[in-house]
């Protein structure tokens, strides 16, 4: 599923809703957990899961064209986990 296919889903449910509205709501939701990881908080959502931000370590890599190495700056990264729920019915659905 992508974003455009979120609004069309959410048309469907809340006939009410027109598509602009249904757009401005999931450019909402996302903006909010960008500047919540930007701001270095986390994003939960029960059932769901939580966003947060981990840095990852400054490395060794290697340029994959020429093989030589390369110091890779450490990086903060945003960060899924899956929340109980969401675990437990992707696991027992097909």
């Amino acid at each position: 599923m992508n974003r455009s296919d979120l609004v069309k889903r959410i048309q469907k449910a809340y006939p009410d809703l027109h598509g602009v509205e249904a757009d401005r709501v999931v450019r909402i939701v996302f903006n909010e957990i960008e500047e919540a990881l930007a701001r270095g908080d986390r994003a939960e959502f029960r059932g769901f899961g939580s966003f947060s931000v981990r840095l990852r370590p400054a490395h060794t890599g290697r340029n994959p064209k020429t093989g030589a190495a390369v110091q890779v700056p450490e990086k903060s990264v945003p960060y899924f986990r899956a929340g109980k729920e969401l675990r437990k019915r992707v696991d027992t659905e097909e």
